[in-house]
């Protein structure tokens, strides 16, 4: 393929993720339901008592838009530092967390033994990174980023400032190159791992929490050792399909609790806002290390295909074959 060509395609694959990317956020029913009905990045405002005659007050609905979808959220903004990145090749990834008063804030809770996770996904949703920067006095955090292709990255600064509550802020990375997305992985209950196999059992329902669970092996042997990783046996972090809604997902009971075993099952409980298919990376800690195994899982049944065969008019009239 010459030059152009590559060029082309590649372009030609961003206008694709760009365009799925921008029409998301407040979501009811399905994910296939018209996109324009879905940015809600603008907070509707609804009267309230005015003390002045012919005055009114207004106050911001509350935004039911899933985490990861937006760049600034309730006056806090992710800001990246860092905008050339090569693929393959390890880059010190820099940006920072703006607050209401547009100052980079330098004060957060910690959560999961962290005070901020930073996920990489890719936008085909293959490939997953969870890492965990280092913030200086200024508030600047910093981590080595290697990112293996070119093509389109979806990065989430998942956080709670302190005296806030929680929030996931998303942006897009660009790798130049030649880019070819890959097909969504096939659904599945089984992932391997470094010799490791992982189960998952549950059904994942629109709007509800729903029970997981996934069972760690190895050798066909139960892993009953797992180590302790961010607070729990394990983490775990679901994305939605077409446009990476970030969703919180929670464990079932923690590390000496005294009655969550360290393996082989471990407990959560999601809930998702749409039908759908959604991407699941669980990560869990043996022998030192940590792994990472995914899943595709669907959510809710599948939005029928309406019938294109011709049906008899009403009327007797007209029906007649061409």
């Amino acid at each position: 393929m010459n030059t152009a060509a590559k060029l082309g395609s590649y372009v030609l694959g961003l206008a694709v993720v760009f365009g799925g990317a921008l029409g998301v956020g407040t979501v009811v029913g399905p994910v296939g339901t018209p996109q324009a009905e879905d940015h809600a990045t603008m907070a509707m405002a609804t009267p309230t008592a005015s003390a002045g005659h012919g005055e009114h007050a207004t106050e911001p609905a509350k935004s039911d838009t899933p985490g990861g979808l937006q760049v600034s959220e309730n006056g806090y903004t992710l800001t990246p530092l860092t905008a050339a990145i090569k693929p393959d090749e390890p880059t010190d990834y820099r940006f920072t967390v703006a607050g209401p008063d547009g100052k980079p804030v330098t004060d957060y809770q910690v959560e999961h033994d962290k005070k901020l996770h930073f996920i990489v996904v890719s936008r085909d949703l293959t490939t997953f990174q969870h890492l965990h920067p280092e913030m200086t006095s200024d508030g600047v955090w910093s981590v080595k980023l290697t990112l293996p292709d070119a093509g389109t990255y979806r990065a989430f600064a998942d956080f709670a400032p302190t005296g806030g509550s929680a929030l996931t802020l998303g942006t897009d990375l660009l790798v130049a190159g030649d880019y070819e997305p890959k097909a969504l992985p096939e659904t599945g209950r089984t992932a391997s791992v470094d010799g490791y196999e992982v189960t998952l059992d549950g059904e994942l329902a629109p709007g509800q929490a729903s029970k997981l669970t996934l069972k760690v092996s190895k050798d066909g042997k139960p892993v009953t050792d797992l180590q302790p990783y961010l607070g729990a046996y394990g983490h775990l972090v679901a994305l939605r399909a077409r446009d990476l809604a970030y969703l919180h997902v929670h464990p079932d009971g923690e590390p000496g609790d005294g009655k969550t075993m360290a393996g082989p099952e471990i407990v959560f409980f999601a809930e998702v806002p749409s039908v759908g298919d959604y991407r699941l990376f669980l990560d869990f800690q043996h022998d030192g290390k940590v792994r990472t195994a995914d899943f595709t899982l669907g959510a809710g049944e599948r939005p029928a295909i309406p019938d294109a065969t011709p049906t008899p008019s009403a009327s007797g009239h007209g029906d007649h074959s061409h």
